[in-house]
């Protein structure tokens, strides 16, 4: 019986100006875009009006438009995944803003991660968006694609120099994600989760 396609949110964590995250992003982008069961929508944390909003919401007494917006973004979909750097071993503090505007939204779904950096490829930042993550009662996907000195795994036209290995990591993280939405969301609809 065929199942409606997951709603699945492509964050991109980064906002700096030149961003190396456009070349993961795009290329996860073009992978996920082949699966037939999901239904990208990308949040993409560098979008003026939403950059705006989340900078006047740090002094608000009460949570403003923009990020009402990005709750009911979140909230509409099945599953998330993650594009993230690694800045000082760490995740970038755009993202933990964004995801700290959220709370009741993240709860019973699955979030999985591409990363990318120097050496750790990002697995440093993952790790502590595991935590993060966990507190929100979010569901963290085991395998991970990572992008270890990134500026070396891309050629001219933002194509990974090693586009089997990548893939075959992509799609590994992607039949988690479907498997653990879909099941999360028959799970939600049967029985709405209070945790």
């Amino acid at each position: 019986m065929p199942t409606t396609p997951l709603k699945i949110g492509v964050i991109i964590g980064s906002v700096r100006t030149g961003r190396f995250a456009d070349k993961v992003a795009q290329w996860f982008l073009s992978e996920i875009g082949r699966r037939e069961d999901m239904d990208v929508h990308v949040i993409d944390l560098s979008e003026p009006a939403l950059v705006a909003e989340l900078k006047l919401t740090l002094d608000a007494t009460e949570p403003r438009e923009g990020a009402l917006t990005l709750a009911q973004r979140i909230g509409g979909l099945d599953g998330y995944v993650v594009v993230t750097p690694e800045y000082n071993h760490g995740y970038p503090a755009s993202l933990k803003l964004a995801i700290d505007y959220v709370y009741r939204e993240w709860r019973a779904k699955p979030v999985g991660f591409v990363s990318y950096g120097g050496l750790a490829g990002g697995q440093r930042a993952v790790e502590q968006l595991r935590q993060v993550f966990a507190e929100l009662h979010a569901v963290t996907l085991r395998d991970t694609v990572g992008f270890h000195m990134a500026w070396e795994q891309f050629d001219e036209q933002g194509r990974p120099q090693d586009p089997d290995g990548v893939g075959k990591a992509a799609s590994v993280l992607l039949d988690q994600l479907a498997w653990w939405g879909l099941t999360l969301r028959e799970g939600r609809a049967a029985r709405p989760y209070e945790g």
